[in-house]
């Protein structure tokens, strides 16, 4: 027998898909070029925000949301993964093992990505806010590495929509639908996960939020 119950807190699913949306305008806006790299920039901050807001509150977040959660060793992934060739899969009321794998390495590879586009410089029209603050190795690496990583993070967004896909037709496990309404089926011997207020998501994102602003538009030049 199951339950509905809320497992994802709304400050997650907020992240989740504003997310989704800033790294499609970011990926447009950046292709586009010209005057669209203003666009691309200001993306970029949000991108960075959000991303330094959901590293806090993996720490101090609710449960389903806490990096302790859904981060385990290289057994635990591997046991799991073994287990979706079989029949029955063990129940996680938030991420599973390989599911909280490819959170962890989306987190890296997006930091990287936002990272280095504040010191990026394409010689023609676009330097990050940082260029200026490194000398012209970093500079030209850090280039280098945002022009490649962009293509490991599709790659593995494809990856990621995949799962979700092979979760829904074929283990018969709606994993999208959650991130969109926080509730999903769970065993009534399972019990519900705690969830933090969002007041303290909000105070966490808009102290990240001024620090990115005071590194885009106020770090000492």
């Amino acid at each position: 027998m199951t339950r509905i119950v809320k497992v994802w807190d709304l400050p997650v699913r907020l992240f989740h898909w504003s997310l989704v949306l800033l790294v499609v305008s970011s990926f447009v806006t950046g292709k586009l070029g010209g005057t669209w790299l203003e666009w691309h920039f200001r993306s970029g901050y949000c991108i960075l925000a959000l991303l330094l807001f959901r590293v806090v509150w993996g720490l101090a977040g609710s449960q389903t949301a806490r990096f302790s959660d859904f981060v385990h060793g290289p057994a635990r992934v591997l046991a799991y993964s073994r287990s979706l060739l079989g029949g029955r899969t063990p129940f996680h009321a938030g991420h599973n093992p390989m599911g909280g794998l490819m959170i962890v390495l989306m987190l890296v590879l997006l930091l990287v990505q936002a990272t280095t586009g504040l010191f990026a410089d394409d010689d023609i029209a676009a330097r990050g806010p940082l260029a200026d603050k490194a000398p012209g190795a970093i500079v030209s690496l850090f280039t280098t590495v945002h022009r490649i990583n962009i293509n490991v993070i599709l790659a593995c967004v494809a990856l990621h929509i995949c799962a979700a896909l092979f979760y829904l037709v074929v283990k018969k496990d709606n994993l999208i639908g959650p991130m969109i309404t926080g509730s999903k089926p769970v065993p009534d011997d399972h019990p519900a996960p705690s969830l933090t207020s969002p007041a303290r998501a909000a105070i966490v994102l808009a102290a990240v939020a001024a620090f990115v602003v005071w590194l885009v538009k106020f770090y000492p030049r």
